[in-house]
């Protein structure tokens, strides 16, 4: 309706127009600000994310017409160059060797939990790919959230600019894939609380926060000193940027290389040689994990990658809420809620089974599985949240690793699917 009311008062669908690249971005970047305040002001917005605000903001400005859902802004700068900035950055904190030694055993729920949102995307294709229609469009989508639901919404950027679904279908993936993380983290929290959990699974945090003994002001002061004013300086700002450009040209340079070298007609272990190593984000990846493991008191020396990175990344969330309609979703594309609710579950039975089988601590499996589905600030801050102060650390940093198997697990999900 508005849209109508704008074509014939303006000319155009929106009241900013797709080329007035300096309104979109005033309300780009103040949308993404707004988010971040938000998510640090209030328990409710810490709970729901700061990048699940900046996705319902965009999407709320774009159905209401004030935006419109496509313009070079989304699609040159943010698709094209924010996201794979923003990877190698977040990357950095991603040093396999210091993962693989300090988060034990919520690490084996993890893995556990990865192979299940692999099973899930596999069963969940297969069951709907018939009602679907579209085969080669629900593999892409299966393949998007393989890497969303290992390591939350870097994979899904990552994923999404690389198998290109469209407008519409990423997008309704996108608030499918939000409106289950979201229901899913209160899910999670409930279970908490649930006697059928607490009576099969051990709870020797939750019994020290319900007696007292664990103060939740310790786990606050974890989040406050977390996210605080760091130590960073111009050279610190000019070496990231530096970093992050280079890996990407590095890494669209291998990738474009050895896609060139596959024959026009390669089988199929060819085939999937050529689009596997083809691929500019499994280079990203590998480029990145390689600095951080191997030059890490070198990547300690530089401050301030991951803030960067982390609002690279919500710049990203914001574009991706924009063409985001939930009618859509509800009327069009009904069962890519249907995906993502499978894909969910099967992770949970994974996880919650692998603490059990092990007898692992119910907070260890909470953690881990949103570790998966929402990535590290959503698994620290629920552990924050519920006062869970020892997991903080562990829930970043498997969360972190997550970002690096999520973005070959998807990419290996999308080429056996037929993306």
């Amino acid at each position: 309706m508005l849209n109508s009311f704008f074509m014939n008062w303006l000319g155009r669908e929106s009241l900013v127009a797709a080329d007035d690249m300096w309104s979109l971005m005033v309300i780009l970047c103040a949308g993404v600000a707004l988010s971040i305040w938000l998510e640090q002001k209030y328990n409710w917005a810490s709970k729901i994310s700061g990048a699940i605000i900046a996705l319902i903001i965009a999407m709320v400005l774009a159905n209401l017409s004030i935006i419109p859902t496509s313009c070079p802004l989304y699609d040159d700068i943010v698709w094209g160059v924010v996201v794979p900035m923003g990877i190698p950055l977040l990357l950095l904190q991603c040093n396999v060797k210091k993962i693989w030694k300090e988060t034990g055993r919520m690490l084996t729920i993890f893995l556990i939990g990865a192979v299940g949102t692999i099973a899930g995307a596999f069963l969940a294709y297969f069951l709907l790919r018939g009602a679907f229609g579209d085969a080669e469009g629900l593999a892409k989508v299966a393949a998007m959230m393989t890497g969303s639901y290992i390591g939350g919404g870097v994979n899904f950027a990552a994923m999404a600019s690389q198998y290109a679904a469209g407008k519409d279908l990423t997008a309704a993936a996108t608030v499918a894939d939000n409106l289950l993380m979201a229901a899913y983290f209160f899910v999670l929290i409930a279970f908490a609380g649930m006697r059928f959990f607490r009576s099969h699974w051990r709870h020797p945090l939750i019994d020290e926060v319900e007696s007292g003994t664990s103060s939740r002001d310790a786990a606050q002061t974890q989040a406050a000193a977390f996210w605080s004013r760091k130590d960073i300086s111009l050279k610190d700002i000019a070496f990231n940027f530096a970093y992050c450009i280079a890996i990407v040209w590095l890494s669209k340079l291998v990738a474009g290389g050895i896609a060139g070298m596959v024959p026009a007609d390669p089988g199929k272990f060819m085939d999937f040689i050529g689009k596997f190593f083809g691929s500019q984000y499994v280079w990203i990846t590998t480029f990145s994990v390689i600095v951080a493991t191997f030059m890490d008191k070198k990547v300690a020396m530089l401050h301030g990658s991951q803030e960067i990175g982390t609002y690279l990344i919500y710049l990203f969330l914001f574009v991706i809420g924009v063409p985001a309609n939930i009618y859509t979703v509800i009327t069009k594309s009904p069962l890519l809620l249907v995906l993502t609710a499978i894909m969910v579950l099967v992770n949970m039975l994974f996880c919650f089974g692998a603490a059990k089988l092990f007898r692992f601590n119910l907070e260890d499996a909470i953690i881990a599985s949103n570790a998966n589905i929402g990535g590290p600030t959503t698994a620290a801050g629920m552990a924050i949240s519920q006062g869970w102060a020892k997991l903080v650390g562990p829930a970043m940093l498997i969360g972190t690793l997550g970002y690096v198997i999520g973005n070959y697990a998807g990419t290996i999900v999308g080429i056996a699917l037929g993306a």
